[in-house]
């Protein structure tokens, strides 16, 4: 019996572009998942290209992203300032987001893409809920809910929020659900900034993408050496953070390159290590990262 492949796409903010190069060096590869799922943003990319898994696709979903600004996702104005002393939960209007998606996706259910996708979330006990059926976009909202930026999305009478939140995480998912080969796209996150990031939803932003890197890491560790495990190379360096939209471009740019490298120096056949995203700095002197 042939083997399963899953592509499983983590999430990470604006980051998130950088899944569109991988993808494209991946369809160029000839590499095709029989499943895929995502978290977070990898949920909405996930999702896009579950409906488009072809190279056509996966350049209708970079231009998406290079088209993208800040306030298309995380729109914050006077009235978010007064909602939030106002005590609500959450800071951010997910109406923008919300239409995004809505004109993003062909398919009104999750059951109706042309690939099989799963999404993971997190219930407000920290288990996740896999989503395999039922409508697409609140499937998506709720995997992106992060904590206290988005409200929480109501599905099947559960408060779900961001499943990077969740222990089940999207790699554990993918095996439970009958991978035994998984190639892993990271967001990777901001390890050469300059400067933490400035405001709350930017810092919140950063501190979950290290979330997702470190369960990714324990994942790898855990998960039964019989599945094999691909790990495509994160950026690194990387100066931008999670909330910053305009590099977009950029980084598609060099995460196709990056992943076209990978491939040729044999990375589909060479098994994911965890040092790949392990904790690091970049020392700075006058400017430059060494």
């Amino acid at each position: 019996m042939a083997g399963r492949t899953a592509f499983v796409l983590a999430g990470g903010g604006s980051l998130g572009c950088v899944q569109a190069g991988m993808l494209r060096a991946l369809v160029e590869a000839g590499e095709r998942p029989d499943f895929l799922v995502g978290s977070s943003v990898g949920a909405l990319n996930a999702c896009y290209f579950a409906a488009y898994p072809d190279a056509t696709g996966v350049e209708r979903l970079s231009k998406i992203w290079t088209g993208l600004r800040r306030r298309d996702v995380f729109p914050l104005s006077l009235a978010t300032a007064l909602a939030v002393l106002r005590r609500r939960d959450y800071v951010v209007d997910p109406a923008p987001l919300r239409r995004l998606v809505e004109s993003a996706l062909p398919y009104g259910r999750l059951e109706e893409a042309a690939l099989p996708v799963h999404l993971v979330a997190t219930d407000m006990q920290g288990v996740a809920a896999l989503l395999s059926q039922g409508p697409a976009v609140e499937a998506i909202m709720a995997s992106a809910a992060v904590p206290g930026v988005f409200p929480a999305v109501d599905i099947d009478g559960a408060a779900l929020m961001d499943g990077a939140v969740a222990a089940h995480t999207p790699l554990a998912a993918a095996a439970s659900l009958g991978a035994d080969r998984i190639v892993i796209l990271p967001t990777g996150y901001a390890c050469d900034l300059h400067a933490p990031p400035s405001g709350a939803v930017a810092r919140a932003l950063h501190a979950v993408t290290l979330l997702i890197a470190w369960q990714l890491i324990r994942d790898i560790e855990r998960l039964s050496p019989e599945i094999e495990l691909r790990l495509v190379p994160a950026l690194c360096p990387l100066d931008v953070s999670p909330y910053d939209f305009s590099m977009a471009a950029p980084l598609i740019e060099r995460a196709t390159r990056a992943t076209r490298q990978w491939i040729t120096e044999g990375g589909l056949h060479t098994p994911a290590s965890p040092a790949q995203l392990s904790p690091h700095h970049h020392r700075h002197e006058a400017g430059r990262a060494h």
